[in-house]
């Protein structure tokens, strides 16, 4: 089994910045690609940004030029730099890896951007 837990979530004003982490543990052989999602109320999951194990990256439309996902190889980790905030950003954020060709999601973290 494997263990996703997401860190750096918290209350932030418009145009600050947060970092959020994520740490895989557990049964893992090879994670294939790791991912940060977003949820709004109301809303539908989406894709926020993509790092592969080649560390070819995706950022959606949204956050690119104010988000950069990085990944530490050897620690298991992804992170989630996130500049530049605005109140339409506020979500609960997931991560998700690609462990050995299956999918696994974290717990979840709340960022709320607001005056």
């Amino acid at each position: 089994q494997v263990q996703l837990v997401e860190s750096g979530g918290g209350l932030v004003q418009p145009g600050g910045s947060l970092r959020l982490s994520c740490a895989a543990s557990g049964s893992i052989f090879s994670i294939v690609d790791m991912s940060w999602y977003r949820q709004a109320p109301g809303k539908q999951r989406e894709q926020v940004a993509t790092i592969t194990r080649g560390g070819s990256t995706y950022h959606a439309d949204s956050v690119r030029g104010r988000f950069t996902i990085s990944r530490d190889y050897a620690k298991n980790t992804v992170s989630l730099q996130m500049n530049s905030l605005k109140p339409e950003d506020t979500a609960v954020y997931y991560c998700y890896a690609n462990v050995d060709y299956k999918g696994y999601w974290g717990q979840g973290t709340q960022v709320t951007v607001s005056s």
